[in-house]
C-alpha cells in the first residue's frame, strides 16, 4: 500500500479542486467552471504538491517516524507547491482562481489524512506478521532494515533458532530451537517466513506455501526492502543462472536510443553553458580545462571519461580519496561538484559509445584488479555499459574507500538484475532532485592531476 500512496494522495487532492470549484458555483460565489478549467487547476495542484513531497523525502519510509524531520520536510514542501501555484495563479488569474482555497483545504487536511493513512497502513490487516527462521547474520541483516523502517508493513513475531548471542536479535522473542519450527509455525501462524538459514525441510516449506503462506529466503526478503543485493549470502550459481542477470536486446536497444537522443539534445542544449563553464575552469585556476582519465565499460573495455577539472593540481603523488583532497577542491569546482556540471562533458562519451546515461559509474581502469580480488562478483559489472548517473549514485552516493565501493556494489548489481524502463525513469527522477537540491557534491569522486599530466593509478569511486 505503501507504494500508491502518491498516487492516493494526488487522487484525493485532484477531487479537492473538484469540490471546491463546484462547491464554489453552486452557492452562487462564483460561476460555472468548465470542465477543463478545473481539470487543468486540479492536475497542477496534485502533480505539483506530490512532486514536493516526493523531492523532500515525504514519501521515504525511513524518515516517517522521524517527527522533526517530517515538519521540517513538510515545511519546504509546502513552500515549493505555493511557488508554483502561485506562478500559475499570476500567469493565468481567470483559469486558476480555485487554487488559492483548494490550496488551503489540502494544507489543512494533509496532515490528518497523512496520520490517519499511517495508522491504516500499520493496522492488522494491512501489516504482516513475519517469522524469521535464523539467527545468523542474514537473520541479523534483515531484521536490522525492518527496524530502520518501522512504517513499512511488517511486524517481527519472533525468531526461531538455537540460541546465536545476537544482540540485535533479543528485543524479539525466541521461539524454540530450529527443531521445532513446525510446531512454532502451527502455534503462531505467521502471514511471511523469512528463511535465513539453510536445512529447513522442503516437505514444510512445500506444505505452508500451499496453505497460503508466504516464505521468501532472506536474502531476497532484503533485496527487496532495501534496493541492493546481500552479497555475502549468494552463491555464484545464484547470479549465473538468474534471468534477471541477463538483459533482453530490446531493453539495451532502447536504452541506448535513449541515451543517444538526450545526449544529442544535451549537447545542443547545454553548449552555452558548456562554453561558458569551460572558460571558467580555465579562468579559475592554472591546469587543464577538463580531466580525463582511462575508466573501465562494458566488457572490459577501456576508453577515456571526460569531466570538466574542479581540483587544483596536486604537487605531489599521494590519497586520491576526495576527503583526503577536499583542500584542492577551486572555488568554481565547489559548486560545479554540487550540481554535477562536471559531468555535462560525458555527453560525449554517451554518443561515442563508451556510456549510457543510466549504468554503474565506470572506475579507473587502474583500480580493476584490486577491485575484482576484493570485491564479490565485480566482473559482472562490465555485462552492461556504465551510466553518467545510475541506482548506485542515487541511492548512496559516492565512496570514499573500499568498504564502501563494496557497498555501491550492492545496488549495481541489484539494477543490473532488475534493470527496466520503470526503474530508469526512477533513477533520472531521483538524479533530478539530486540536481536541483545540490545534495552529496562533496562526496564526489576526486579527480587528480598533477601539473598536466594525467594520473591514472587513483582509487578513486565515480
Amino acid at each position: 500500500m505503501l507504494a500508491y500512496l502518491p498516487l492516493l494522495e494526488a487522487v484525493w487532492m485532484f477531487l479537492v479542486v473538484w469540490v471546491t470549484a463546484y462547491g464554489l458555483a453552486y452557492h452562487g460565489f462564483s460561476t460555472w467552471p468548465t470542465p477543463a478549467a478545473v481539470a487543468a487547476q486540479a492536475l497542477a495542484l496534485s502533480v505539483s504538491a506530490v512532486i514536493a513531497l516526493y523531492y523532500n523525502g515525504l514519501y521515504d519510509v525511513r524518515v516517517a517516524g522521524a517527527a522533526a524531520q517530517v515538519w521540517r520536510r513538510l515545511l519546504r514542501a509546502v513552500l515549493g507547491t505555493a511557488v508554483v501555484l502561485s506562478a500559475i495563479y499570476a500567469c493565468f488569474p481567470a483559469g486558476a482562481r480555485d487554487l488559492p482555497l483548494s490550496g488551503a483545504f489540502v494544507l489543512v487536511a494533509f496532515v490528518p489524512l497523512r496520520t490517519a493513512a499511517r495508522r491504516i497502513i500499520r493496522s492488522r490487516p494491512f501489516v504482516e506478521r513475519v517469522l524469521v527462521v535464523g539467527g545468523g547474520g542474514l537473520a541479523e541483516l534483515v531484521v536490522g532494515e525492518l527496524r530502520a523502517r518501522p512504517s513499512l508493513p511488517y511486524t517481527i513475531v519472533g525468531v526461531v533458532d538455537d540460541a546465536s548471542g545476537s544482540t540485535l536479535l533479543a528485543p524479539y522473542p525466541s521461539l524454540g530451537p530450529f527443531e521445532h519450527l513446525a510446531k512454532v509455525v502451527k502455534e503462531i501462524e505467521p502471514d511471511r517466513l523469512v528463511i535465513a538459514r539453510r536445512g529447513v525441510p522442503v516437505a514444510d516449506l512445500l506444505r505452508w506455501r500451499a496453505a497460503g503462506m508466504a516464505i521468501e529466503h532472506g536474502a531476497d526478503f532484503y533485496e527487496r526492502l532495501t534496493g541492493r543485493l546481500a552479497l555475502e549470502w549468494l552463491s555464484p550459481s545464484t547470479l549465473i543462472f538468474d534471468r534477471g542477470m541477463r538483459a533482453s536486446p530490446l531493453g539495451n536497444a532502447v536504452r541506448r536510443a535513449v541515451s543517444l537522443v538526450v545526449a544529442g539534445i544535451g549537447i545542443v542544449v547545454f553548449a552555452p553553458a558548456l562554453a561558458l563553464i569551460a572558460l571558467a575552469v580555465k579562468l579559475d585556476s592554472p591546469g587543464p580545462v577538463f580531466f580525463v582519465q582511462r575508466r573501465h565499460g562494458a566488457r572490459a573495455r577501456v576508453f577515456s571519461l571526460i569531466k570538466f577539472r574542479t581540483m587544483r593540481p596536486a604537487a605531489s603523488d599521494g590519497s586520491e580519496w576526495v576527503r583526503d583532497n577536499e583542500q584542492r577542491i577551486t572555488r568554481l569546482g565547489k559548486w560545479l561538484r554540487r550540481f554535477r556540471l562536471d559531468e555535462l562533458p560525458q555527453f560525449v562519451n554517451i554518443l561515442r559509445g563508451d556510456m549510457n546515461l543510466i549504468g554503474p559509474r565506470p572506475h579507473p581502469a587502474s583500480n580493476v584488479p584490486l577491485f575484482e580480488e576484493k570485491i564479490p562478483f565485480y566482473a559482472l559489472r562490465s555485462a552492461v555499459r556504465p551510466g553518467v548517473t545510475g541506482w548506485a549514485q542515487v541511492k548512496y552516493g559516492y565512496a570514499n574507500n573500499l568498504e564502501e565501493e563494496i557497498e555501491k556494489m550492492r545496488y549495481d548489481l541489484y539494477y543490473i538484475k532488475h534493470a527496466s524502463v520503470w526503474l530508469d525513469l526512477r533513477i533520472v527522477i531521483d538524479t533530478i532532485k539530486i540536481v536541483l537540491l545540490g545534495r552529496g557534491a562533496m562526496a564526489a569522486d576526486a579527480d587528480h592531476v598533477t601539473g598536466r599530466e594525467r594520473q591514472l593509478d587513483s582509487l578513486e569511486a565515480a
